[in-house]
């Protein structure tokens, strides 16, 4: 069996991608046979979370400690250079296949009781495919427990630049609000974006400016917030639903066999959230939460698309 576990390949149109037993994760996706994300392959290990799904927290958890109704907890570290837990609980185990069809594919997972965690919380993912729209991913995350539970959710999809340098990459957010970080990556404030070079609003380049920086203030309409990115070869765009009120962009110098790509990642909350209690969820028992988020792709030179 591959590292990554079952492969479950959708299509639809030009559209296709790939999705993994293990973390749910999204493998790969091509448009005429381009990529669109980052792709890697399935004896490879997840590199630097791409492709991920970030729950029951995304992005981190300082020191792996927090405090929910009155319990003190604490994770495994797993992010040792800067002392934090990250990313959650689900990138390396196996989800369940729940439903599998041409263009769609759902999983789910149990994320059990364990140290740090004295919750029930079941997490199902859908990828689905749409020939003129390309990919939506739709969440559910249902409290199956006694007891409340903190949650927050994220996914860390990186978007292929198709061999152009990050300095050439344009790069739109609809983020008014940029959050200020400490040593620890741990959010410490919240400043307007206006006048300073972290304003994506109207577009622009990156130029030599290095992001791993959250993002707030989204601009939605119809209940929709649109991420744009632009190279040479076309554009893709990562819209979000108002679950999703924070914006992690990460830009990797060099991802998968030494190429750069740009995360853009759909977040409920900043990090920290599970001390800070900023963007943070609490499913009751029996509670639930849904989210969706998608790609699409414009104009993405491949094989087929003339």
């Amino acid at each position: 069996m591959a590292l990554s576990g079952q492969q479950f390949t959708i299509r639809a149109g030009y559209h296709q991608a790939t999705i993994t037993e293990v973390g749910a994760v999204l493998r790969r996706y091509t448009f005429g046979g381009a990529d669109v994300v980052a792709s890697f392959g399935e004896d490879e290990v997840q590199p630097r979370s791409a492709g991920g799904v970030l729950v029951p927290w995304p992005n981190r958890l300082r020191g792996g400690r927090y405090t929910f109704d009155g319990q003190p907890q604490q994770v495994a570290i797993t992010e040792p250079d800067k002392g934090n837990a990250l990313h959650g609980l689900g990138r390396w185990v196996r989800w369940a296949p729940l439903r599998a069809e041409q263009a769609l594919v759902s999983l789910g997972v149990d994320l059990v009781p364990q140290k740090g965690w004295p919750f029930e919380v079941r997490v199902e993912v859908t990828y689905g495919l749409n020939p003129e729209f390309g990919l939506t991913v739709t969440a559910v995350a249902r409290n199956t427990g006694a007891r409340r539970a903190p949650f927050g959710a994220g996914f860390h999809p990186y978007l292929a630049l198709h061999g152009h340098p990050l300095d050439e990459v344009t790069l739109r957010l609809p983020a008014s609000q940029h959050l200020v970080i400490d040593e620890a990556a741990i959010p410490v404030g919240v400043r307007p974006v206006a006048g300073t070079p972290h304003d994506f609003r109207r577009g622009r380049r990156l130029g030599r400016l290095r992001l791993d920086d959250a993002y707030t203030g989204l601009e939605l309409e119809d209940g929709r917030g649109v991420a744009e990115l632009h190279t040479g070869s076309g554009a893709v765009r990562v819209w979000f639903d108002s679950t999703f009120r924070y914006l992690q962009v990460f830009t990797a110098e060099r991802l998968i066999q030494g190429l750069p790509a740009i995360a853009v990642e759909p977040m409920t909350c900043p990090a920290d959230a599970f001390n800070t209690g900023t963007g943070l969820i609490v499913l009751e028992p029996g509670g639930s939460w849904t989210g969706s988020w998608g790609i699409s792709p414009i104009g993405v030179e491949g094989e087929g698309i003339r």
